[in-house]
């Protein structure tokens, strides 16, 4: 390995210790100065899953809450 390739990634991993494993890769770079295809596909993977799981959890949420707001306590049809 070169010693700027190493230099990057003591640099990369740094800021995985630092600033925190999620917020490292969606917020803080893309890290374009890392050659490596393995990685940046398996970062792009991650923050996909990433967003579905936020996206997903966040309409459980809405779902769970609605229905507590809004449910009269009575059984209708729809729910037999």
């Amino acid at each position: 390995m070169k010693a700027h390739e190493a230099e990057n990634w003591t640099f990369l991993h740094s800021k995985m210790e630092n600033e925190g494993f999620h917020y490292c890769f969606k917020h803080y770079s893309s890290f374009e100065e890392i050659e490596d295809e393995q990685f940046h596909e398996l970062r792009k993977k991650y923050l996909e899953i990433a967003e579905q799981l936020e996206s997903y959890v966040k309409s459980k949420y809405y779902e769970a809450n609605w229905e507590v707001e809004y449910y009269d306590g009575e059984e209708d049809e729809y729910d037999r």
